[in-house]
């Protein structure tokens, strides 16, 4: 027979403890972070992502990784249809307009960093000190005086070359377009000359990089960045200037296109197997390309990206990607949120990121340390983005464009391009027929987003 006393006092234990599992799972707040990597870099963000969990345990921070930006930008927008959105995204540097524009029924999906940090100097025991950053970051994710997102992964266009053939040929290496077609001369009339002399891939990155050394802006209203871009300047004298020359590069057998648009991996392993001698390509592969250059048996030499010596050196650009703060968090949420965006970047990470990467330091503090251990002088490749950014000046060309349906203006450029190097389209009017459609797409993008 069951003791009645006895049975009541295990059912109420039950419900108590039954009671008590919520309170125990609600005292760790979850912190989603999406990021547009599957490889060693989504597993290094993880490691950083376990070591504040255990520093924090209040927070449980989860990230995932896409294949791509294209991938995550559509994943994160479907995502705040359905409420089910992380709390932090990683939105490369062309959507900064489109992450500004999101919204779903009138509600942004993004709220600037600089607003959800407000005047608190710390949080958790971090110290908030956005003026940390170096100044083409900060500079370019500056606008309407708010400090829209948290920078990570940037970079900047430079060039990487083989220093055997540069050492067999007695030449130094280029800095101006002149100078690599003088350069080029004198190594491919070597015995052991390479196929070819210099490639890049066809992205528009490097358009847009080209046409800020030479100080012209990408789109008008001050590069998108005193008002909303309204037209693009695709076919600009600074444009054609810059097509021309890799087009003559080509024709005398100095540039080498693999027929491929945006081709990263293509143009990468042209140069490791030593088929060029150059290679203009982002410093975020710094390490790598040093290495594996080390690995096939030659010296690998950084430099600044070659310029128009008729117009003089401006500028580079950043690229990369930074971190986006979800609008609309439970407050406990956008703090752990806060608090991790505050662990990722600081000095120990930022200089650990750019070791394992080549990304460029994103906050003095970083940099510091970085010289401060002597990396550069182990690593003297690695210093070169940095360099290349400080020694820019702060224009709205070398800021970087704000513009509306930047992807899409993009393949338009690559397109026009390969139409020129791959089928002999006339410069000008390829140009002008991207300008056209670029100017149609950026259109119907203010419409829909004005």
């Amino acid at each position: 027979m069951i003791n009645r006393k006895r049975f009541l006092s295990v059912v109420i234990a039950l419900l108590v403890f039954l009671a008590v599992i919520p309170s125990f799972a609600q005292g760790v707040t979850e912190v989603k972070v999406w990021i547009a990597f599957t490889d060693y870099r989504l597993d290094w963000a993880r490691e950083r992502a376990t070591e504040f969990n255990a520093l924090y345990p209040q927070y449980n921070v989860v990230i995932e990784g896409y294949d791509n930006y294209e991938v995550l930008f559509s994943a994160t927008n479907l995502a705040f249809e359905q409420g089910t959105n992380p709390a932090i995204v990683q939105y490369f540097e062309a959507a900064t307009q489109d992450a500004r524009d999101a919204n779903f029924d009138g509600v942004p999906h993004f709220k600037p960093i600089s607003e959800a940090f407000g005047d608190r100097t710390e949080i958790n025991g971090l110290a908030v000190d956005l003026n940390n950053f170096v100044e083409p970051v900060a500079n370019y994710y500056t606008l309407d005086g708010s400090f829209t997102s948290m920078p990570w992964n940037t970079s900047s266009a430079i060039m990487f070359s083989n220093q055997a053939i540069f050492d067999a040929a007695g030449i130094e290496i280029p800095t101006t377009w002149e100078e690599v077609e003088a350069a080029c001369a004198v190594i491919m009339a070597l015995e052991s000359a390479p196929a070819n002399c210099i490639t890049w891939p066809n992205h528009g990155w490097f358009f847009e990089q080209a046409l800020a050394q030479q100080g012209a802006d990408f789109v008008n209203n001050g590069n998108g960045r005193e008002a909303r871009a309204t037209e693009t300047f695709i076919a600009s004298d600074a444009a054609v200037s810059y097509v021309n020359w890799w087009k003559n590069l080509q024709d005398m057998g100095y540039y080498v296109y693999t027929g491929v648009q945006r081709d990263w991996g293509g143009t990468y392993n042209t140069f490791i197997a030593q088929d060029v001698a150059m290679l203009v390509y982002s410093s975020s592969d710094t390490t790598a390309l040093t290495n594996d250059g080390a690995d096939a048996g030659f010296t690998v030499t950084a430099s600044y990206m070659p310029y128009n010596q008729e117009t003089g050196y401006v500028g580079n650009l950043i690229g990369g990607a930074s971190l986006w703060l979800a609008n609309g968090l439970a407050t406990e949420v956008e703090d752990g949120a806060l608090t991790f965006l505050l662990f990722f970047t600081n000095a120990q990470n930022d200089a650990s990121w750019h070791q394992v990467t080549g990304y460029v330091p994103v906050t003095n503090a970083g940099l510091e340390l970085l010289q401060a251990e002597g990396w550069y002088d182990e690593s003297p490749n690695s210093l070169v983005a940095s360099e290349q950014l400080a020694n820019s000046e702060q224009t709205s060309a070398t800021t970087g464009a704000i513009v509306g349906a930047f992807p899409q203006i993009r393949n338009f450029v690559t397109q026009a391009i390969e139409n020129i190097l791959v089928n002999g389209a006339d410069i000008s009017e390829a140009l002008t027929e991207a300008q056209t459609l670029s100017n149609e797409a950026l259109s119907e993008y203010n419409l829909l987003n004005d």
